[in-house]
Formats: structure tokens, sequence, C-alpha cells
């Protein structure tokens, strides 16, 4: 069910957004040379229960997942670009860190992502990444009354294909409000004036997310994480958005 929210209620959800926003700022911050993955998410956790919020992915056990998360942070590394199970891995130079994280504050929940390179960066990867954050500029752009979800999909997809890359449909943005996954879905790519009418008072998490020469992923044995199938490098970038009557809320920005 797809559920538009007040002006007051979209007010109640902006500590959520700022939160979310703070620990992705603390645990980017934190991704230095021979940081552990373990390490940060033990920051973000204690982050959570410094501010008396909730984990959205600790307890989370879709179908898609092999059990439980059992972590509060995605942390996805190189050819890993979605749903990054936290494990023993000490971050190396010029390592490319996709950043996850979802919680709730006060019974409202944000979701947001940013990806960083560790030490030296590749050009490639630096392209990469800010693609994924100019599609996310896209999307939000496109984020407007009078507009169909398809017009996100199609604005975020004409960024990537500009840079040469293909999209994979399989996990994109989704409602967001009282859990993290809720209708309606919104690919990285669709057709213009389709889909979904954009309300004032919708909620959405907007997540164009591309790897580097292949639009396939497979499930690493960890039963989570998802990889490239050609062993390419993944990019992700992520805000929560309110439609209102006027330009788009951006609950989850940085800085």
């Amino acid at each position: 069910m797809i559920e538009l929210r007040t002006p007051a209620e979209i007010d109640q959800m902006r500590p959520a957004g700022r939160f979310v926003a703070s620990v992705l700022e603390a645990t980017a911050a934190a991704a230095k040379v021979g940081v552990n993955l373990l390490e940060l998410d033990r920051i973000a956790h204690e982050m959570i229960r410094k501010a008396g919020a909730e984990s959205c992915y600790i307890d989370y056990h879709p179908s898609f997942g092999a059990s439980p998360f059992g972590k509060v942070l995605c942390t996805s590394v190189n050819d890993a670009v979605l749903h990054g199970l936290p494990f023993d891995y000490a971050l190396k130079d010029g390592d490319l860190l996709s950043l996850d994280f979802a919680a709730s504050v006060d019974g409202w929940v944000a979701d947001s992502a940013i990806s960083v390179v560790v030490g030296t960066a590749r050009d490639e990867d630096l392209r990469l990444i800010r693609t994924t954050e100019r599609a996310l500029e896209a999307g939000i752009a496109a984020a407007r009354p009078g507009n169909r979800i398809g017009d996100i999909s199609r604005a975020i997809a004409d960024v990537a294909r500009e840079q040469g890359y293909t999209i994979n449909t399989d996990f994109g943005g989704h409602g967001v409000g009282r859990t993290m996954h809720g209708d309606p879905h919104i690919p990285n790519n669709g057709r213009p004036g389709r889909g979904l009418p954009l309300k004032p008072g919708l909620v959405i998490a907007i997540e164009p997310w591309f790897l580097q020469t292949t639009d396939r992923i497979f499930t690493d044995p960890d039963g989570w994480t998802l990889r490239s199938a050609d062993g390419s490098r993944g990019a992700h970038s992520e805000h929560t958005v309110a439609v209102t009557d006027g330009d788009p809320i951006v609950l989850t920005a940085r800085g």
C-alpha cells in the first residue's frame, strides 16, 4: 500500500534523515586504509545506541536474504555493490567502498547510501561514483507532482547511459515511512510518463547503482552480498526524498 505523508509527518521524518546522514558521514570519514569493516559497523552500532534509534538491518530477513542480516551497516567493497555484509576485512589502498544505512528514529525511517574510495583513487572509480551521484541528482529533480515513477527511472538511466554503463533493474528505489521498504518500487531504468503518478506526500528512497562493465550480479556465499558477475567494481548512491508541492526535500542530505 502506498501512503502519502502530511507536511507535519514529513517534518517528523527529518530527525531520522539527519541521523542517517550523520552515520554515513562518520563511517565514510573512518574508512581509512587498515580499518576493518567490522569497526565501521561498530561505529554505526554505537551511534544507534547513543541516539536511541533502531536499526532497520540487524533483524532484517527478506526472501532474498539467507538469514537475518545481523549487522547494522552495509559495507560493499570493490566488486560488491549492494547488501554487503560486514566481515573481518581490513580496507586496502584503492578499495571502492559503498556504505548503505537505514535506521528508525521515533518510528520514522530514513535510508541512504554513499560510495567512497579508500586512499589512492583510480580515475575510473571516481567516474563511476560521480555517475551514481549525478544519476541520483537527476532522479531527485524528477521527483515532482505531475511526473510519474517512470520519469525518475528514465532520468537515472539517461545519466548512466551517457557514461556507457548498463543498468540492472532487479534492485532499485522504494517507498520509505514507518518501515524501510515499501511501495512503490523505483527501478533505475524505465519509460517516461509511465507508472505511479507522483503526488505531494510521497516519500521514497531513490538509489542508482551501477557496475563498470556489466549489469549482471550474483549473491556471495554469505547469502547477502551482491557482486558483479565479471568482477568489475560497483558504486551506489541513495537519498530519502519527499515529494512536495514545490521542490523535493532530501531528508538525508549530508554536510
